[in-house]
């Protein structure tokens, strides 16, 4: 919904807007992808056929063009919902009733599911189900791009399978103990071997190369809806990567996409094209 100003407790506000749409990191970011026109696999663990809401998402990624044949009904089980109020500046609260009986799938195939693949990108929240397939990317030697949004110790799998992360600005503040970003970024770099990113929102983007930390700042623009500009950063990183095996450039392809998401109401809807991205870039 969409509000003027977020309500005090106890208190109710008017909303302008409702809309129910379908979305989380990995959803959002394989619509980012597909909507660039890459071939895009979704893979996940997701609620049994009794679940509407796994339902929903699946027919609404399928409509833009991702294969959703990777996806792992699991019975009984029932998928993430999420209750999100938009303020008049783009700023979001969200309130989530986690997924019920999803955190232990494994996929069924990991090496059938990169197959085809030139590049991964993995959620970790859902370690038991990204861990086989991006074994399955390593051993293909293809990208492992990690969405790093849940803090976790250095010596996780996931980080250490993943050959480029890019962290939200809380969980590398979490994960490091650094309130400054750059600093968090030399501690992770002191543990990892990888390409290392963190995103900041408005703030820009920080990443570490040859030891120094980089800072751009993000394309500015009207935000009407910040939701899913992250999730769409990751995707959109993850298709320039493959294409042009600049991870310096495809962190401003990333960018740009971020922001138009973020002049548009709606989570996975308000994906752009490759056009608009790269007009953007040229009035940029």
């Amino acid at each position: 919904m969409r509000v003027e100003q977020f309500p005090r407790p106890g208190r109710k506000v008017q909303a302008s807007e409702l809309v129910m749409t379908s979305g989380g990191q990995s959803g959002n970011a394989a619509v980012a992808i597909a909507r660039l026109g890459a071939r895009t696999l979704y893979a996940g663990a997701m609620g049994g056929s009794d679940d509407d809401t796994a339902s929903r998402i699946v027919t609404a990624m399928e409509r833009e063009g991702v294969d959703c044949s990777g996806a792992v009904r699991v019975p009984d089980a029932m998928s993430s919902v999420s209750l999100i109020l938009l303020d008049a500046a783009g700023e979001k609260m969200i309130a989530t009733r986690r997924d019920k009986g999803l955190n232990d799938i494994a996929p069924n195939d990991a090496a059938a599911l990169v197959a085809q693949a030139d590049g991964v990108l993995a959620d970790n929240r859902y370690p038991a189900f990204c861990v086989p397939i991006c074994k399955a990317a390593r051993d293909k030697r293809i990208p492992r791009v990690l969405d790093f949004d849940k803090p976790t110790p250095f010596d996780d799998a996931l980080l250490r399978l993943s050959t480029h992360v890019i962290a939200s600005a809380d969980a590398l503040r979490e994960a490091t103990g650094r309130t400054d970003l750059a600093e968090g970024l030399r501690e992770m770099g002191r543990h990892l071997d990888c390409f290392l990113a963190v995103t900041d929102g408005p703030a820009g983007y920080d990443w570490l190369e040859s030891g120094e930390v980089r800072h751009a700042d993000a394309f500015r623009v009207d935000a009407v809806d910040t939701l899913g500009a992250g999730d769409a950063f990751h995707g959109v990183f993850t298709l320039r990567l493959v294409e042009t095996g600049n991870a310096v450039e495809a962190l401003r392809y990333a960018s740009a996409a971020a922001a138009i998401k973020c002049t548009r109401f709606g989570g996975l809807t308000g994906g752009a094209t490759r056009a608009e991205v790269e007009a953007f870039l040229r009035e940029h």
